[in-house]
């Protein structure tokens, strides 16, 4: 069978973790041959045992390290788009995407952090799957804050509110019910072991080692839900499927390599335009299972602290601006357009670091560009 699922993997170390996920793929007899794997990494990591664990695994998949990326970018006509992707990110997930907008067989992608492993109960790539082609009843989550915590459903035993969830929109009120859905976009697997926190949270919550002091387990999630029409929740990109349609609204944000040193909100932000672009045109986001295992390595929490608090005001208001844009569009990329012009084109001198707002909008836009002239010249290159 011709892969139809791109695996992006992030990857510097740990990229081992992938023969844990293709174990369990063969445990649940799930197709192989469906994979094609993305391993993105740096120009200092050996590709070479990189691509030697895939050949081993017996399974289709590339290597990207700096170098090779941008021959990429000039095989494809897009040498000038390449600073859409951030040097040395996690938001180089980003490449993925392009890599997928270039090869129209795959259908799918999966995002897969390498300080994770899989359920050995769960299918991971069946049951993200599943869940993309889910129609049906579902619980539906609201709140009074226009925000949904994922980790909403034993929030009042550990108290924990993940990584990007806005401080101002904490002690919500929160609301279910049962409704009807169809038109899954992207699956959100969420997580046991380390909890996705942000350093404030990691802090308080008395771990100076990057990780957390409480835990998750199965036992903290129950029913799989989405968040209602109108409110936002937090994507993290460690467990995540999605369909290729939604490619030109998920761009990754450029953090870490930018004149502000914002970074560690690539995945959130893109979360939120994602979820105002399926508000926009009736899609859903899937949240729950197939939960993965998150063995974050220890690392000093005032790293992390350091890495966010550029952006700590700006993730407070980005939500504000991304949900009064777009409304009247009727495709991704013109919700994401929409979003883009008011960021580029907006005055946001009262926020500390306001003008990297007007800096996402232009590179949102770029993203755009690069995204058509890929499109333009993929006859030539889709079979590559």
């Amino acid at each position: 069978m011709t892969a139809d699922i791109c695996v992006v993997v992030p990857t510097i170390r740990e990229y081992d973790c992938m023969r844990s996920y293709f174990e369990n793929a063969r445990e649940h007899e799930f197709d192989l041959s469906r994979l094609h794997v993305v391993l993105v990494t740096e120009d200092f990591c050996d590709t070479d045992e990189m691509e030697a664990m895939l050949d081993e695994e017996g399974v289709s998949g590339e290597v990207f390290d700096g170098s090779r990326r941008s021959e990429w970018y000039e095989e494809h006509g897009v040498k000038e788009y390449e600073h859409v992707v951030p040097a040395a990110s996690h938001a180089e997930t980003s490449f993925g995407l392009l890599y997928m907008w270039a090869n129209p067989q795959f259908e799918y992608g999966v995002f897969i952090d390498d300080d994770t492993l899989p359920h050995p109960e769960d299918d991971f790539f069946g049951g993200h799957l599943e869940n993309l082609a889910y129609e049906g009843e579902i619980e539906t989550v609201t709140s009074d804050e226009q925000w949904v915590n994922v980790l909403y459903q034993n929030a009042d035993e550990h108290g924990l509110y993940p990584r990007g969830y806005p401080y101002s929109a904490m002690d919500e009120t929160v609301e279910t019910e049962r409704t009807e859905v169809g038109e899954i976009v992207a699956s959100q697997g969420l997580w046991t072991n380390v909890p996705d926190l942000d350093a404030v949270r990691i802090l308080m919550d008395g771990d100076l080692e990057g990780q957390a002091q409480t835990r998750t387990s199965r036992e903290d999630f129950g029913e799989d839900f989405v968040a209602d029409e109108g409110d936002y929740l937090t994507v993290c990109s460690m467990n995540l499927a999605f369909r290729r349609e939604v490619i030109p609204a998920f761009y990754q944000f450029p953090m870490d390599d930018n004149p502000w040193e914002v970074g560690r909100f690539d995945d959130i932000w893109s979360g939120v335009v994602l979820k105002r672009a399926c508000d926009v045109l009736g899609k859903q986001i899937y949240n729950g299972g197939p939960l993965c295992e998150h063995n974050k390595a220890p690392r000093s929490t005032f790293d992390d602290l350091h890495n966010e608090v550029a952006g700590l005001e700006l993730n407070e208001h980005f939500w504000e601006v991304v949900d009064d844009a777009g409304g009247d569009a009727d495709s991704y990329a013109g919700v994401f357009e929409a979003i883009a012009e008011d960021f580029a084109t907006g005055e946001f001198d009262e926020y500390q670091n306001g003008e990297f707002f007007e800096y996402v909008g232009e590179y949102m836009l770029d993203w755009l560009d690069c995204l058509d002239e890929i499109e333009r010249t993929t006859p030539a290159v889709a079979s590559e």
